[in-house]
């Protein structure tokens, strides 16, 4: 599989198409998307062109579906796809299932993507699932060509690969949010925490596991220190909550290594 439509026009289909335009051994035919004039700056960015009329959709050999997941399934049985074509969506909990399609498959990069930042897909992991082995294989090999990080799994895998990704990323940028607001309550701007949480990044990814670099209070049992942050967050309940729940969870792991 070569020649590749990709349908939709927020972040990831963003990085998916400038990536894909710049794979040699790939041919990007379009860009497929309801929103006007974010399809046509995606379409820009990859240097092919837009198209909003579903009658008009370009011929190709792989469909890649990359809009909100729960906008997948209704996407998936608007198009008109040519017969013999394959069709993947790119959501991390969407099961193979939603779509309607003989020749269908999930392709799902696992990565945080933002308008207007560039990512390397090379080092991306892609999650790839199809409706039959042979058209595995078919996009396996396609995703080979964008990643040096290409894994089969199944629907409920990734799933799970899915949540974990989200409490890896998603939770903990809300965290640095959190931060910025106490730091910010102290007459501090978010530039005091970067040192912190680029040392905390690097030491994790560079351990065998984050667990054996845990730091702080609650792993060290110091109770005193705790009850200080939780009278100086009295005003939060919230906040007072989501510090002795992830305190707990902190105390706990730590006493079952």
């Amino acid at each position: 599989m070569k020649e590749i439509v990709i349908i939709g026009s927020g972040n990831l289909a963003e990085s998916l198409a400038v990536a894909v335009a710049a794979a040699p051994e790939l041919r990007l035919v379009q860009l497929f998307a309801r929103n006007e004039a974010r399809g046509r700056e995606v379409a820009a960015l990859a240097g092919i062109a837009w198209c909003g009329d579903a009658a008009q959709l370009a011929r190709a050999e792989l469909y890649l579906i990359a809009v909100s997941d729960r906008a997948v399934a209704e996407v998936a049985a608007q198009l008109p796809i040519p017969a013999g074509a394959a069709v993947a969506h790119t959501a991390g909990c969407v099961p193979l299932d939603v779509l309607p399609y003989e020749r269908r498959a999930v392709f799902y990069p696992m990565q945080t993507f933002t308008r207007g930042r560039r990512v390397d897909f090379a080092e991306i992991p892609i999650f790839v699932e199809a409706s039959t082995p042979a058209l595995c294989d078919e996009l396996e090999a396609c995703a080979r060509c964008l990643s040096r990080r290409v894994m089969r799994s199944d629907s409920a895998r990734r799933a799970r690969i899915h949540l974990a990704a989200v409490f890896a990323c998603n939770f903990a940028n809300h965290m640095y949010a959190l931060g910025e607001r106490i730091v910010r309550d102290a007459g501090l701007d978010f530039g005091v925490l970067k040192p912190l949480i680029m040392e905390t990044a690097r030491k994790a990814c560079d351990a065998p596991s984050p667990s054996d670099v845990q730091t702080g209070p609650a792993v060290r049992g110091d109770l005193a220190t705790q009850q200080r942050h939780l009278d100086l967050l009295g005003g939060d309940e919230n906040l007072q909550e989501i510090y002795k729940l992830i305190s707990k969870e902190i105390w706990e792991t730590s006493r079952k290594i």
